[in-house]
């Protein structure tokens, strides 16, 4: 099904829309993970596989002086849509919280970003594992000020559940919806890691949905993540994360939802890589990065023929 307002025929195509992010090269994605790819393979790798942005990644990789980062992308064709902060809002370090999204906010709108997205982690007194009543009217206010200090450099503010933040599980997504007039960014393999559908997410909570994090993930082993049986490095390095269509994320019906949501943002794939050495040009990464890209190609143009052929029938 698609909205009344467009037709089936005018479905908006998956490939124009694809980014990635640093990540997707092992830059800083995973603790213990020491080998960190030069930028100007990374982005140099990223333009090759015929990708137009990414997202900033590690903060202080990439440059954060606007300009610097500017000519950075530029050099590569590339552009900057987003930005990522892990942001204590609960407690005694809401005022580093806000300095560091300023900092990251006025570093993607200054280099003509779109979006602030965020994490909800743990303060440095580390008194809190999860949010209770207690909390949750600071939780709202202080992510109000954060929407505004997004707004304030031309972005939109979208709020990641992730594993190990404290918006991890359905129930603390629905405790967040229930509290907070929020938008979220879709990341298919942490919602997966948390132990939920990721086109469950996207079917409940697909009309706020503002970013989009393509992941794909192994089941099994996220099962014995979150049981405690393996560590997050421990788990990556045994095949946690894998290409698009290779895992449980539900990729294609996530995006036949948000489809029904006429979401039409940004897709970024994302597959955090630890690596061990740094592998030969044109290894690695970017072997992984293609097969994703090419199974968006291939769903792109049987979404396509769907729609076509629907339309043909009515």
């Amino acid at each position: 099904m698609t909205p009344p307002d467009r037709p089936a025929t005018e479905l908006p195509a998956l490939t124009p829309r694809l980014a990635t992010n640093p990540y997707s090269w092992g830059v800083h994605a995973v603790a213990g993970a020491d080998v960190v790819l030069p930028v100007e393979r990374v982005l140099g790798e990223m333009a090759g596989l015929g990708l137009h942005a990414t997202e900033l990644g590690h903060v202080g990789w990439l440059p954060l002086d606007a300009p610097a980062l500017d000519a950075a992308l530029d050099a590569h064709g590339l552009r900057l849509i987003a930005g990522f902060a892990s942001l204590a809002l609960h407690g005694a370090s809401w005022t580093q919280a806000r300095a560091s999204a300023e900092q990251v906010a006025r570093t993607v709108g200054g280099a003509g970003g779109e979006l602030l997205v965020i994490e909800l982690v743990a303060d440095d007194v580390g008194s809190c594992v999860e949010l209770h009543e207690g909390v949750w009217s600071r939780v709202r206010e202080r992510l109000g000020a954060v929407a505004r200090i997004a707004a304030g450099a031309g972005l939109r503010l979208a709020l990641h559940p992730h594993a190990g933040s404290l918006v991890e599980r359905e129930q603390d997504i629905a405790r967040i919806a229930e509290y907070v007039d929020v938008d979220w960014c879709l990341d298919t393999g942490h919602i997966l890691l948390g132990g939920w559908s990721p086109a469950a997410f996207a079917r409940t909570y697909g009309a706020r949905v503002a970013h989009v994090h393509l992941k794909d993930a192994d089941a099994a082993l996220a099962a014995r993540l979150r049981a405690g049986e393996l560590t997050l490095l421990e788990a990556t390095h045994a095949g946690l994360i894998v290409p698009l269509g290779q895992g449980d994320a539900e990729i294609a019906e996530v995006v036949r939802v948000l489809d029904e949501h006429a979401y039409d943002g940004w897709l970024v794939i994302e597959q955090p890589a630890a690596l061990d050495a740094v592998p030969p040009p044109g290894r690695g990464p970017v072997e992984a990065m293609r097969a994703s890209i090419d199974f968006i190609a291939a769903l792109d143009r049987a979404r396509k023929t769907a729609v076509a052929t629907t339309a043909r029938v009515r």
